[in-house]
């Protein structure tokens, strides 16, 4: 009988991370594991993660199914992990992530509780306490949703989500190869997906820890992201050719980068400790205005 839930993460050079994912994985809990499978899709050009992948199987509670996926890009891995799946359900985890021993069966329990097509939960943001910024990068790197279980009105990425493979528009490659370096994968096929009259839920209890690598707990690193997140409605009006849907974004961009301005002036002449805040909104407003190449960012595929 093929299993019920696959599950999958994503990686790509981040053994330690990647080993605290998938022991975390092994040790869920409230669901028989017997239904249960992990797909660890590998997007160095190397088959890097095999070796770890090989040494944590043996003691592996559910069975386990290496990739590797040599082209770079993370549409391609995620297709590829989706290639080889064979549950009726979608579970991903990021190889930065570590999931709480109840996280799937809170999953569960809540797309049975919707109906939903996608589920996603919380994501709480860990940074050693001498990280500069922490208390705004630990933000930026969580995900904060309603205090309860319910149904949305729109959607999240792809970590810490549940998804009903027969939702998705191709089931084994619905992610669009075109966003392979910028990201945005994720949110071009809720997109797709909620056209053709998908729902989505949130799971409030179903939360992940996220530990970024070091390099990505700068201030640099989380406001080109931040750009790079204001680009998104853009870019995505763009890809259904809106035109007006493009100046719309780009006007409130405008507006959004006139408002936190004077505000990021204001915050950083005074060192105020919450100076990163209003930082990061000036340049997601910067973002939906300037989407257009060559302020195109890339973060993956190298």
């Amino acid at each position: 009988m093929p299993p019920v839930v696959s599950l999958v993460v994503p990686t790509q050079r981040r053994p330690g991370g990647l080993e605290t994912a998938v022991r975390s994985l092994f040790a869920q809990t409230g669901l028989d594991l017997a239904t249960v499978e992990l797909i660890v899709a590998d997007n160095d050009a190397v088959p890097s993660a095999q070796p770890l992948i090989e040494a944590l199987t043996p003691d592996a509670p559910l069975p386990v199914t290496y990739v590797h996926e040599p082209r770079a890009g993370v549409a391609n891995v995620r297709n590829a992990a989706l290639a080889v799946a064979r549950g009726q359900w979608i579970a991903f985890l990021d190889d930065d992530e570590e999931a709480p021993a109840g996280w799937l069966a809170d999953l569960m329990e809540a797309q049975a509780l919707l109906g939903a097509d996608v589920v996603f939960g919380p994501v709480r943001g860990r940074a050693p306490e001498k990280v500069r910024h922490r208390a705004y990068l630990e933000d930026f790197f969580s995900r904060h949703g309603p205090a309860d279980t319910r149904l949305l009105d729109s959607w999240y990425g792809c970590g810490n989500s549940l998804i009903r493979r027969a939702a998705l528009p191709h089931p084994t490659a619905p992610f669009d190869p075109s966003r392979n370096a910028s990201g945005g994968e994720d949110d071009l096929l809720f997109a797709q997906m909620a056209n053709a009259g998908a729902s989505f839920g949130w799971a409030h209890k179903a939360f992940v820890w996220e530990d970024p690598v070091p390099a990505r707990l700068t201030l640099a690193y989380a406001l080109r992201r931040a750009f790079a997140y204001g680009q998104g409605p853009s870019e995505h009006c763009a890809a259904e050719k809106n035109i007006g849907g493009i100046l719309r974004w780009m006007l409130a961009g405008l507006v959004q980068t006139a408002l936190w301005a004077p505000v990021v002036a204001i915050k950083w002449a005074l060192l105020a400790p919450d100076r990163a805040m209003p930082l990061d909104r000036l340049m997601r407003g910067l973002g939906k205005t300037f989407w257009f190449p060559p302020f195109s960012q890339t973060f993956y595929g190298r």
